[in-house]
């Protein structure tokens, strides 16, 4: 079997990919592997934040049009980057054993987020990021950033903020890990859903092709990655809300923990949950709605009302 890859043109997306792809050519099922490289919209306009343009999705539609029409078989996604519903037709088929999960702060001479002069300037066009920047450091400015990691970081060194934050495993499997100042706790700042998980999407009528994906599931990762999208499906919130979920599975008890924060730092709502990871998904469900009784949707229509 042949496969081809949709993938962003990104040096992060394209390290993704190939990634993929060698494990793929050591299957006897695969004869050979083709990256599809394609720009799509997110990647395309970088003078407006993904929130005006149509969140993260845009990283995506691109690619699973390749897949309908024939031109791919399946696409590599940073699953921080998937929306909570996958769109019909679609199906993610794999998901692979998690990586860093962490944020990154990157500065031009190595100073820790306490180091900073008052005031300074920190970019990421996360507001979850930016929520819990503020609830950190109040003083600091969280300035938009947009861009892929290498932009982001000449940004960074031609002096248009003090600081970046970026996730860890990006960074990492670039072998740019050289660039972090500072790699923030979960406690500090909690990561968002999957982050640091690859996902392996691919067309729900092409059971042959699913059968051999699902042999590079993490079966950890895949439970600990359906109760974390599982918060932000039922809060109905998109990749850009300032959700956070971060789940961990010892001696196949789940534990994980949600909050959904102002961008400003002045309010949130954070709730922890554990119990049987078989149940990933419904512990996750149980989680949001304790997070809805306890006024998550009031604080996310609150910021929805602020970005229309």
């Amino acid at each position: 079997m042949k496969v081809r890859i949709a993938t962003r043109k990104s040096a992060l997306a394209l390290w993704q990919a190939n990634h993929v792809a060698a494990i793929l050519q050591a299957l006897p099922e695969i004869s050979s592997t083709e990256l599809v490289p394609m720009s799509t919209k997110g990647d395309e306009i970088l003078d407006r934040s993904l929130q005006k343009i149509g969140g993260k999705g845009l990283f995506i539609k691109e690619l699973e049009m390749a897949m309908q029409n024939g031109v791919a078989d399946l696409a590599v996604h940073s699953m921080k980057d998937v929306p909570a519903e996958i769109p019909a037709g679609f199906f993610l088929a794999a998901m692979m054993k998690r990586a860093n999960c962490r944020d990154a702060l990157i500065t031009r001479s190595g100073e820790k987020l306490n180091d900073l002069p008052q005031g300074a300037s920190i970019g990421t066009s996360s507001l979850r990021r930016q929520a819990q920047l503020k609830m950190l450091r109040p003083d600091v400015r969280v300035t938009p950033l947009r861009g892929n990691v290498n932009t982001r970081l000449e940004k960074l060194e031609n002096g248009d903020y003090d600081a970046i934050v970026l996730a860890a495993a990006g960074l990492e499997r670039l072998g740019l890990e050289h660039h972090i100042a500072q790699q923030f706790s979960v406690s500090e700042m909690l990561p968002a859903a999957a982050q640091g998980v690859l996902g392996i999407e691919c067309l729900e009528n092409n059971p042959a092709l699913r059968e051999l994906l699902a042999q590079l599931t993490d079966i950890s990762t895949a439970r600990t990655t359906d109760a974390e999208r599982a918060i932000a499906r039922v809060l109905q919130a998109s990749c850009q809300s300032p959700v956070a979920a971060y789940a961990t599975i010892d001696n196949e008890t789940l534990t994980l923990t949600a909050l959904v924060a102002h961008p400003d730092g002045t309010s949130s709502v954070k709730d922890v949950i554990s119990g049987d990871a078989r149940d990933a998904a419904s512990l996750g469900e149980a989680l949001a709605a304790r997070l809805l009784d306890n006024g998550a949707r009031e604080l996310l229509d609150s910021i929805e009302a602020l970005h229309d």
